[in-house]
């Protein structure tokens, strides 16, 4: 369980750098990290999907956002400089599988580069005393195994997007190893699984799919049914980073790469997730739902595909708090206060008071 007062008073007026956070999961780290008393300063482009939770909470009101590329260093330099971050999460990046392989120059540039740019200005900074890079649980090579990668195996992703985040693996490890051995500062990547919650509009993603479907009335389609990926709620990981990035902070031998996933009995495969989320959708909201196995010719994907998490329990004390029927059904109440009417301020704001507990 989450120590919530000890995250609090670690936070609380703490400095807190979140590059990509008008994302769908950067706006549940600032929301997170504003309830708990951080100074939270974004960095990213404009939403990337219309709507987006960014907006829908307002958070450009809550918070200090700068508009900006991660591509552009001289203007990161700038923020760096300006805000003298004392932690920094960095979340920005082109995330999406099927993207990468129709933009792999933008994917790379975005994914590598950017984080290139993030470790320049720690690098440069006098501040800086933890960061946390978010990568992937798709780094590793895939060999379609049925036990969890461990944080030891062999990086190599298949996709351009998988691999780019392979590469911003490399990248910080080189930086952690040439520049940050003799400094106070500490420099974790963190793999994380697949994430749904309220909130998360983006194309070719599951859930989002399956909410695009159900507010149409029409049938949810999977491409691929069978295959198991280690879903889990966004505060998972969100609140994993949060507890890595103070632990790290306080104890710089806690550094280094960590997975974070769900436990083995909530890896279900794609139809699983959908039968549930038609089950969850119809005890909402009276509406029946049905999906259909519908592949569409698209680019390779794996099929199969666990996180071993025994070293983030082992060494922070970690564990997942909700289940997958929990997930699902905190993110189809999620999305339903993002509707017009809705209070998705008050959801967001309840779901981490409830996850904290």
């Amino acid at each position: 369980m989450i120590r919530m007062q000890e995250l609090s008073d670690f936070y609380r007026g703490r400095r807190v750098l979140v590059t990509g956070h008008t994302g769908f999961k950067g706006a549940w780290m600032c929301s997170a990290l504003l309830r708990m008393g951080a100074e939270v300063t974004g960095y990213a482009q404009q939403p990337p999907t219309v709507p987006s939770l960014f907006t829908i909470l307002s958070l450009e009101k809550r918070m200090d956002c700068v508009t900006g590329d991660i591509r552009d260093l001289k203007k990161l330099q700038a923020v760096f400089t300006e805000r003298k971050p004392e932690i920094v999460i960095h979340m920005a990046a082109q995330p999406i599988v099927r993207r990468s392989y129709q933009e792999p120059v933008y994917t790379y540039d975005v994914n590598v580069m950017g984080t290139v740019h993030v470790m320049e200005c720690v690098r440069q900074s006098e501040s800086v005393r933890s960061v946390i890079n978010v990568t992937t649980d798709k780094v590793y090579k895939n060999r379609e195994w049925e036990w969890g990668y461990r944080e030891n195996e062999e990086l190599n992703g298949y996709d351009p997007y998988s691999n780019s985040k392979s590469c911003s693996e490399l990248v910080t490890d080189s930086y952690r190893n040439a520049f940050f051995g003799s400094r106070e500062l500490a420099v974790s990547t963190m793999r994380a699984g697949n994430v749904i919650g309220g909130g998360d509009f983006a194309a070719d993603r599951i859930v989002p799919d399956c909410i695009a479907a159900a507010f149409a009335g029409k049938n949810i389609i999977i491409r691929n049914p069978d295959s198991v990926r280690p879903f889990q709620h966004v505060l998972e990981p969100v609140m994993a980073y949060l507890m890595a990035a103070k632990g790290q902070y306080e104890n710089r031998a806690l550094a280094g790469s960590y997975n974070v996933g769900p436990d083995e009995s909530d890896c279900v495969t794609a139809g699983e997730l959908a039968e549930l989320f038609c089950k969850i959708w119809q005890a909402r909201t009276g509406e029946a739902l049905r999906w259909v196995s519908r592949g569409d010719g698209g680019p390779h994907e794996a099929n199969y595909l666990k996180l071993d998490c025994s070293r983030l329990k082992r060494s922070f004390g970690w564990r997942p708090v909700w289940t997958i029927e929990t997930a699902l059904d905190k993110a189809i109440e999620g999305y339903l206060e993002c509707r017009p009417g809705g209070d998705a301020v008050s959801c967001v704001d309840g779901q981490i008071a409830a996850y904290i507990g």
